[in-house]
């Protein structure tokens, strides 16, 4: 057990590993979906299969909430929901440095007057090489933004009604040889 002290009045205990499961039945297993299902909708039923082993062995239906494994594709949603977690902690690290910021460039280059050449201030201007850059990227830059709650939830729905309706799409494969339309 691992132990958390937050206060001398308050202990937490937190399990480091998962309990066994029941020893009356081979896995802790809901078959009913026991949120109220609106009447106008059925549960979605679907295998379960152990996760154990590479050799899956199917353990029954269970039947899942339509609200949420029942959901039409929403591609908009999907979009954002993927977008905003691609975003939501990336940071830009770009950064350029000013006319200021640039080694040397203190003492001017040539008098203002008399040698015919255009009046300069400093070695480091935007406009020379090797000079500071004017509009450059002045990083690191958050591009954290907060999607609403109800969109990242219609999109896990839509995640999640999506795969299962793969899944259940896919066909086992069958023992009996593949026919030959050779002629």
């Amino acid at each position: 057990m691992f132990l958390k002290i937050l206060s001398t009045s308050s202990v937490w205990f937190f399990p480091t590993e998962r309990p066994p499961p029941p020893a009356d039945s081979p896995l802790p297993l809901l078959r009913k979906c026991n949120a109220a299902i609106p009447a106008h909708l059925s549960p979605v039923q679907t295998w379960v299969e152990t996760l154990e082993g590479q050799d899956s062995q199917p353990l029954g239906l269970t039947e899942l909430h339509p609200d949420v494994f029942a959901v039409a594709p929403r591609l908009d949603i999907l979009h954002a929901v993927e977008t905003w977690q691609r975003n939501y902690k990336r940071i830009s690290h770009a950064n350029t440095k000013l006319r200021s910021e640039v080694r040397g460039g203190g003492k001017k280059p040539w008098n203002q007057k008399g040698s015919g050449k255009a009046r300069h201030g400093s070695i480091r201007s935007p406009l020379w090489r090797g000079g500071g850059v004017s509009h450059g990227p002045r990083g690191p830059n958050s591009y954290y933004y907060m999607l609403p709650m109800k969109v990242r939830v219609q999109g896990l729905k839509v995640a999640l009604s999506s795969k299962l309706a793969q899944v259940n799409g896919m066909t086992a494969p069958s023992a009996e040889p593949a026919p030959n339309f050779k002629v």
